[in-house]
């Protein structure tokens, strides 16, 4: 006798685990296929082949292991401790920060980036030279704006415009400075 329960979730998780239950039974044999029916014609010169017989599978040893996702996750947290850095306390972390931050500052101005052998601008260059006129050492560049630069042959009305007539200026206009 079946007991009907009102909780459609009861209901449900029955029904799984019938599910489940046939799926068990069902999934440790395997069943040959039977021949197609042959609606009372049989053929006179064949004979039906026995069912080939399947070999019962054999429980794997003990100390094998079982390549189930649960157990592939348990060998990565096993490896895990190798694979990240170790720990720092905090005042490990305070040095290392401490070592690494130098101090500072950022400086304005508007010094022209010259153009390197392979014709793009140096701005490096420019950025040290913005922070040796504002008293540092040496410099990183923050900030660069570009503008083109054009000789008064252009403004000539009627005249054809040619390649050399204008040129890119790069600029630093803001710095890193360090001493």
């Amino acid at each position: 006798m079946m007991v009907r329960s009102g909780n459609p979730a009861a209901r449900s998780g029955t029904l799984m685990s019938a599910a489940l239950l046939l799926l068990l039974a069902a999934g440790g044999t395997a069943r040959p296929q039977s021949a197609p029916p042959t609606l009372g014609l049989r053929e006179q010169g064949a004979q039906a082949a026995p069912p080939p017989s399947t070999p019962a599978p054999s429980a794997p040893p003990a100390a094998e292991e079982n390549p189930g996702l649960i157990n592939e996750m348990g060998k990565l947290f096993d490896k895990l401790p190798s694979i990240l850095p170790p720990i720092k306390s905090p005042s490990e972390t305070m040095d290392d920060l401490s070592r690494l931050a130098k101090p500072s500052t950022m400086v304005s101005g508007r010094v022209i980036c010259p153009v390197s052998a392979n014709g793009a601008p140096d701005c490096k260059q420019a950025a040290d030279r913005l922070c040796q006129g504002k008293g540092y050492k040496e410099g990183k560049s923050l900030n660069a704006d570009s503008a083109e630069k054009c000789s008064a042959k252009v403004l000539i009305p009627g005249r054809q415009r040619k390649p050399d007539d204008c040129r890119t200026d790069t600029f630093v206009t803001s710095a890193l400075c360090q001493n």
